[in-house]
C-alpha cells in the first residue's frame, strides 16, 4: 500500500493545524517562468483566506497592483509532516482589521512608520484548489518503510495525499 487513506477534510485540517505553528511558505504568481518567495501566512481557516504583509514598492505587489492575479502557495511545515501547494487569487487590500489582528515585532521590522507607514499593504489569498500530503511517521518511520519496501519489494507507505479546496 503506497499511501494511507486521508480525506480532505482531515488534509485541510492538518494543513491549517500545522500553518498555524510554522506559517512561512513560498507565494508567487502562477504563471510560468515566475518565481515564488518566502512569505510569512497569516491564516483565517474559517473563510480560506491566507494574510501575506508586504509593501507595495515590492515586486510582488506591483504585479498584483493592476488586479486580482492567479497565485500559488506552496508550503512545508517545520517537522516536515505536511507538505501543501494551493492555486487561488491574489489582491492587495489594506484591511486595518487584518493589520491591528496580525501586527507583531518582526511585521514592524519592515515598516518604519508602523501601521501608519504608507507602504504598508496585505495580498489576500484566495486558496481554492490544492494537494496536500501527510505524514506523520517521522524520519524513524520513514526509513523503516524505506527498508521494508527494498526487502519485500513493495512500494514504502510514508503518509497521505488528499485534494482540497479551501474555497
Amino acid at each position: 500500500m503506497a499511501d494511507e487513506p486521508l480525506s480532505a477534510a482531515d488534509a485541510e485540517q492538518e494543513f491549517w493545524k500545522h500553518l498555524k505553528s510554522s506559517n512561512t511558505g513560498m507565494l508567487g504568481i502562477d504563471r510560468p517562468g515566475y518565481h515564488s518567495q518566502p512569505m510569512t501566512a497569516y491564516r483565517e481557516e474559517e473563510t480560506g483566506t491566507i494574510w501575506f504583509f508586504t509593501r507595495d514598492d515590492t515586486d510582488l505587489a506591483r504585479d498584483i497592483a493592476g488586479g486580482s492575479q492567479d497565485g500559488m502557495f506552496t508550503y512545508g511545515s517545520k517537522n516536515q509532516e505536511v507538505w501543501a501547494c494551493f492555486h487561488g487569487s491574489m489582491t492587495l487590500q489594506r484591511d486595518q482589521a487584518v493589520i491591528d489582528k496580525h501586527w507583531n515585532p518582526i511585521v514592524a521590522a519592515w515598516y518604519p512608520d508602523g501601521k501608519e507607514d504608507p507602504h504598508l499593504t496585505l495580498i489576500r489569498f484566495d486558496g481554492d484548489d490544492g494537494r496536500v500530503w501527510v505524514s506523520k511517521k517521522g524520519a524513524t518511520g520513514f526509513f523503516f518503510e524505506i527498508a521494508k519496501a527494498n526487502l519485500t519489494r513493495t512500494i514504502p507507505n510514508v503518509g497521505g495525499v488528499a485534494d482540497v479546496d479551501l474555497g
